[in-house]
């Protein structure tokens, strides 16, 4: 089994110098624009700490219970949107091989992967694979010299629960769900703009519902079991493209499934209807409940770490 221990790789080190950031340099939120655009998204601070990661009362895959402790770092306000994710599928610039090593950009969708639903003017983006997230990462470091990220899922359970250890961030009364997420129950099988319900409180909106958001680490069932009684900024090295990991639920899940303990492992039945052989590495045709949002270590990784992560994440 292979497990990563991250706090060298991703939270250490210098070299990057910051775009954005404020002037009195104090650990707090942030603008961040994209070059040569006018598109911005916002990173807000989510401060180190330890947690109780998992549940002893859920499902299987969340059980035992660990003490996780994880260093400071940056999230996304919300779910990566389609403005933002058009400027990287659309770079000119950058070319469609396979190559690793390069940055390149997915391959033009073979259907509207939106089925409909919305893309311009904040919706979220979705139905890319966890490989085009990361991709889209390493364009965005090539575009603002800030190492920017998927979460691992220890991070993101820990925002996504800001200091509460019940199944919601709110509590246990899925019912409050309706002014945080968007779900099964209201949200008539689609996918809406980011930031049009309550955000958590620490300033995360859409955590729960909306789309499901990927996360780094390669699925396992029994994970938390390898992490003994406590662990440092851990995550799970992948091995193969499936399965990996979703966390937050989607419009379509119920209220179980928005609970910030929750796992879903990716399954190869979302890019069944692709009919490029080989199927696609980019797009899942099946799954336009899936996005993702971004994270950035408060300290910035080396150069070479950087480019040691990227070709440790791009399968």
């Amino acid at each position: 089994m292979k497990k990563l221990i991250i706090g060298v790789l991703l939270c250490s080190g210098a070299g990057i110098v910051m775009a954005q950031e404020k002037k009195d340099g104090g650990f707090q939120k942030y603008e961040q624009e994209i070059p040569g655009s006018a598109v911005k998204f916002t990173m807000v601070p989510i401060p180190a700490g330890s947690f109780k990661m998992g549940s002893n009362s859920g499902d299987a895959d969340e059980k035992p219970q660990v003490t996780v402790k994880l260093d400071a770092f940056y999230m996304g306000s919300h779910e990566v949107t389609f403005d933002e994710y058009a400027l990287f599928q659309n770079d000119e610039s950058l070319g469609q091989n396979v190559d690793a090593d390069a940055v390149t950009r997915p391959t033009p969708p073979y259907i509207d992967l939106t089925l409909g639903m919305g893309k311009e003017g904040g919706f979220p983006a979705n139905s890319m694979q966890q490989r085009a997230a990361v991709m889209y990462c390493k364009w965005l470091y090539s575009k603002t010299g800030v190492f920017y990220r998927l979460p691992t899922e220890a991070e993101w359970e820990y925002a996504a629960r800001a200091g509460s250890a019940t199944p919601y961030f709110f509590g246990s009364d899925a019912k409050q769900l309706d002014a945080y997420a968007w779900y099964a129950k209201n949200s008539e099988d689609k996918y809406y703009k980011v930031g049009l319900k309550k955000p958590n409180p620490w300033g995360l909106y859409d955590i729960y519902g909306n789309v499901a958001e990927w996360v780094l680490d390669q699925y396992q069932a029994d994970y938390y079991k390898t992490l003994g009684k406590a662990a440092s900024n851990p995550a799970r090295l992948p091995q193969s493209r499936n399965p990996r990991i979703v966390r937050g639920g989607n419009y379509k899940d119920d209220a179980a499934s928005l609970r910030s303990t929750n796992r879903t492992e990716s399954d190869p039945i979302w890019n069944r209807r692709d009919p490029q052989i080989p199927k696609s590495k980019w797009w899942n045709a099946d799954a336009p409940f899936v996005g993702f949002r971004i994270v950035r270590p408060v300290k910035q990784p080396s150069a070479e770490e950087i480019e040691k992560f990227f070709s440790t994440y791009i399968l």
